[in-house]
């Protein structure tokens, strides 16, 4: 029903980087990486994986012009490393994340100017991802826990920016993990976002690990998906509990809908119970 992803850099932590994506694609999964320039961009493509999403630039911000000139310099040099993966999608944040996540130049405030210049950059970025042939998607994250001072951080800013440039070339990275810890309500958000989706992200609060180990009821995200006609990715961005494999098998389980019974002794059924 959907197409399930899992982040590289989160699960199978006592294995080489190589070694992680491998299993990953092994069980079925499509594969998530962060920022391609720490890694051997040609060892992963001979690994023969399928590449979902990756991180989308490697300096700047969507605030001021010159982190926007920055911005939008990185993410070009990086078309290459998607095409060499065929990733489709490439992440994007509202401005350069450093040591343990936490922005290189924090903004606690966000003007009207801030607005407008983000808005501009955003429609650069679209225009390169359809020349590209790739989706930029512009990632909600939280600032209560694990990103104090990134600017335009709510899934609401991200919905508001993405439905301004209103381009097929950037969607949202609807992670609803951070959205969970800083808005709630994560199905009606699903709903209002709808079609401006490119991914969805998930792990479950509090503890950034996999389905069923927090206060996230991802079977009903599942159902509210399923229900909206969604049959895109659903990518899991986070820890392993314990066992890496067990983790993943949580999240299949949890995203995985029963498939229709056409049997004829199913059909003689329905009919006896709707006569």
């Amino acid at each position: 029903m959907f197409d399930l992803a899992v982040c590289a850099e989160m699960v199978f932590l006592d294995r080489p980087f190589e070694e992680r994506v491998r299993r990953i694609d092994d069980l079925g999964f499509g594969v998530e990486i962060w920022n391609s320039t720490v890694h051997d961009v040609d060892v992963l493509a001979r690994t023969g994986a399928r590449f979902s999403s990756m991180t989308g630039y490697v300096h700047g911000r969507l605030s001021d012009e010159d982190g926007a000139t920055e911005l939008l310099r990185t993410a070009e040099a990086l078309l290459p490393v998607a095409e060499k993966l065929d990733c489709p999608r490439l992440n994007l944040h509202g401005t350069e994340l450093g040591e343990g996540g936490l922005p290189v130049r924090p903004e606690h405030e966000v003007t009207g100017a801030m607005w407008l210049t983000a808005c501009r950059t955003l429609s650069r970025i679209a225009e390169l991802g359809e020349r590209a042939g790739v989706t930029f998607c512009l990632e909600n994250l939280n600032t209560a826990v694990d990103h104090p001072g990134v600017p335009f951080a709510r899934a609401a800013d991200t919905l508001a920016l993405v439905e301004a440039v209103d381009s097929p070339g950037l969607r949202m990275m609807l992670d609803l993990y951070h959205a969970q810890i800083g808005e709630g309500n994560l199905i009606e958000l699903l709903r209002r976002a709808g079609s401006l989706i490119g991914e969805v992200q998930i792990a479950d609060v509090p503890g950034r690990c996999e389905p069923s180990t927090g206060e996230i009821n991802y079977p009903a995200i599942a159902d509210a998906l399923d229900d909206m006609g969604y049959r895109g990715t659903v990518g899991l961005e986070a820890f392993a509990s314990g066992d890496s494999e067990l983790a993943l098998q949580r999240f299949r389980d949890a995203f995985s809908r029963p498939a229709p019974d056409t049997s004829a002794a199913a059909h003689l059924l329905l009919e006896g119970q709707t006569s």
